[in-house]
C-alpha cells in the first residue's frame, strides 16, 4: 500500500477547500473552528458562514505567520491557544451597537420602569440594572443617561448598572467612554448637552461621557454561557442581539438563567429578532415589543 505524496495531499486539500483563496479551509477545519467557538462562547456557526469565517480569520493567519487553517486549528486547540481563541472570538463577532438603539426599550425604561425604581432608590432601596452584552458601552451609557434623567441624584443613592461582555478588548474601549461625532449622533441634543463633554482627545473620538454617567456603570468581563458570579438580583436586564447567535438549546438555557437573577416584576429587554423560548417563556410576561416582565414566583 502506497501513501499519498505530500505535494499530492496538499493539492487534494485545496480541492476540498470550502472557500477559494490564499488559504485552504476544509470542512474538517471549519468543523473544528465551529466546535471551539461554540464551546467557548455558545455561538453556533453553520457551514454557510464559511466565507465569513475565512475572511475574518485569514487576517489572523497572516498576522501569525501560519500557512493553513489546519495549522490554525492546531494552535487554537492546544493548551497555549487561549489568547488566540479570544482573538478568534473578537474577529468572528460583530460589535454593532449605538446609543439608544431600539429606542422603545429606553422609552419603556423612562416612562414605565424608572418612576417605580426612583421611588425605591429615594426610600433607601437597592436598584440594579444589567447590560448583558454591552459591547463598546453605548447601551449601558444610554441606560445611565435614562436613569439620571428620571433620578438626577442617582449617583448619591444605591443605584448601579452592571455592564458585561465576553471581549476584554471592547470592554477597555467601553470604559474609556470616548466616541466619535457619528456615534454621538443618536443622542438627543438635550441629553448630549447635559451628559456628554466635547474634549481635546482628537478628531477620531472627541466626545466623552460625563464622569457622573460613567460613575453609575461598572464594566466586567463575563461569558453568558460561563459562570455568573453576581450575588444580587436585577430590576432591569438588557440582553439584546447576542442570544440570536446561539443555537436553540443554548438560547433557552440563557433565558432560564435570567429568571433567578431578576427581582419579581423585573424587566427583561431582548433584541428585535429574538424571542424568549423554553421554560422561561412561562415566567416572562410580554410588556411591549421585545420587553418582558417577570411574573409571580420570582
Amino acid at each position: 500500500m502506497t501513501s499519498t505524496p505530500p505535494r499530492d495531499r496538499a493539492a487534494l486539500r485545496r480541492t476540498e477547500s470550502l472557500v477559494d483563496g490564499e488559504f485552504v479551509l476544509t470542512a474538517g477545519d471549519f468543523q473544528k473552528i465551529s466546535a471551539i467557538i461554540h464551546a467557548h462562547a455558545g455561538i453556533a456557526l453553520a457551514e454557510t458562514k464559511a466565507a465569513l469565517v475565512y475572511s475574518r480569520l485569514a487576517r489572523r493567519l497572516r498576522l501569525l505567520g501560519l500557512e493553513s487553517f489546519q495549522d490554525y486549528c492546531a494552535l487554537i486547540s492546544g493548551a497555549e491557544g487561549l489568547d488566540e481563541r479570544q482573538a478568534m472570538l473578537t474577529a468572528l463577532t460583530t460589535n454593532v451597537t449605538r446609543f439608544f438603539r431600539e429606542p422603545h426599550h429606553f422609552d419603556h425604561l423612562r416612562d414605565r420602569v424608572m418612576p417605580r425604581l426612583a421611588e425605591t432608590a429615594r426610600r433607601g432601596g437597592r436598584v440594579r440594572l444589567w447590560s448583558a452584552a454591552c459591547s463598546s458601552g453605548q447601551e449601558p451609557y444610554s441606560m445611565a443617561v435614562t436613569v439620571l434623567a428620571a433620578l438626577p441624584e442617582a449617583t448619591e443613592l444605591d443605584v448601579k448598572i452592571l455592564a458585561t461582555d465576553i471581549d476584554p478588548r471592547i470592554l477597555e474601549e467601553a470604559r474609556e467612554g470616548a466616541y466619535s461625532d457619528d456615534a454621538i449622533e443618536p443622542v438627543p441634543p438635550a441629553l448630549r448637552g447635559t451628559w456628554f463633554r466635547r474634549t481635546a482627545m482628537g478628531v477620531q473620538r472627541p466626545w466623552r461621557v460625563s464622569d457622573e454617567v460613567r460613575s453609575l456603570v461598572a464594566f466586567r468581563e463575563l461569558n453568558l454561557i460561563g459562570d455568573w458570579p453576581m450575588q444580587g438580583r436585577f430590576d432591569v436586564i438588557l440582553c439584546r442581539n447576542v442570544v440570536i447567535y446561539f443555537d436553540e438549546p443554548t438560547q433557552e438555557q440563557v433565558w432560564s438563567r435570567f429568571i433567578p437573577k431578576m427581582n419579581p416584576g423585573g424587566t427583561l429587554c431582548i433584541g428585535h429578532s429574538e424571542r424568549v423560548a423554553g421554560p422561561a417563556a412561562a415566567r416572562l410576561v410580554s410588556a411591549g415589543l421585545t420587553t418582558y416582565v417577570l411574573g409571580g414566583g420570582g
